[in-house]
């Protein structure tokens, strides 16, 4: 991932997918409509000059494992395939199958020639209302070099709405250091203070040195000029609901990246 040593900055956008086939909560009108949808907000996205997309699964309910239906895989490749297409070459996708199905995500990825995948939990474990999320490094860095994805980017969160270090005792930085370790190629963290996620980010750049920390959520178009253009603010954010149109969910609307987009690069100038 891109950080600041060459001084640039990454706005991945978030396509938000709804429910999967293969999932309790598919409305059973099949994959096509939802690939539409994705690349419509894909293509929004690059026009309004983000640098790429999480194309992540909402899927309601999820297992706590990383076991994933195949009707889910079949699906997510589809559509990451699609917007690669769609995008073309300069624009960054990723695929991301919730909760931590980090394998599927990485063969996803790979199969449908994009960059990234976001872990939600790489190392430690973290609660969710499925059950205890494990990490499993070891697996994951066997699998990545069985299918040839060295490749493809690995970004760990370390402390956000996905993730938090079970039983507690570990500073963000400690986990950073952790995930580093486990062959992660940046972290995500994310906090609704301001104030307290410029400190997650000092933190962990004072104990990983040239480690790319990428927001993990809550930025906006109001806070997006000291998360990310101030000297103290990340290397990059995955953007999501304030270029939603409706909000959470909606489909990206190029004006609002647009703008996002360039409160990033005037204040980072």
């Amino acid at each position: 991932m891109s950080g600041r040593d060459d001084g640039s900055l990454l706005v991945l956008g978030m396509i938000h997918l709804p429910p999967l086939p293969g999932t309790p909560y598919h409305d059973g009108g099949g994959v096509e409509p939802i690939v539409e949808r994705a690349v419509t907000s894909a293509l929004a996205l690059g026009e309004g000059g983000a640098d790429g997309c999480l194309i992540q699964t909402v899927d309601r309910v999820y297992a706590a494992g990383t076991d994933c239906d195949p009707a889910r895989v079949a699906a997510m490749a589809l559509i990451a395939r699609a917007v690669v297409e769609a995008v073309g070459p300069g624009f960054m996708v990723g695929a991301q199958l919730m909760r931590d199905a980090v394998q599927a995500s990485l063969a996803v990825t790979k199969v449908a020639g994009g960059h990234f995948t976001r872990v939600g939990a790489l190392v430690g474990a973290t609660m969710t209302a499925g059950g205890l999320v494990q990490g499993d490094p070891l697996a994951v860095a066997e699998y990545r070099n069985k299918i040839d994805a060295r490749h493809v980017k690995v970004i760990a969160e370390v402390e956000s709405m996905h993730y938090s270090w079970f039983g507690g005792g570990k500073t963000v930085a400690e986990v950073a250091a952790m995930a580093r370790q486990a062959g992660a190629d940046a972290v995500s963290l994310c906090h609704r203070d301001d104030n307290v996620a410029l400190g997650m980010i000092a933190a962990v750049r004072a104990a990983c040195p040239g480690l790319p920390v990428i927001l993990a959520g809550n930025t906006h178009h109001g806070n997006a000029a000291r998360l990310l253009g101030s000297e103290e603010g990340a290397d990059g954010a995955f953007v999501g609901t304030c270029l939603e149109s409706g909000g959470w969910g909606g489909v990206i609307d190029k004006g609002k990246v647009a703008a996002y987009v360039d409160i990033v690069r005037s204040a980072h100038r």
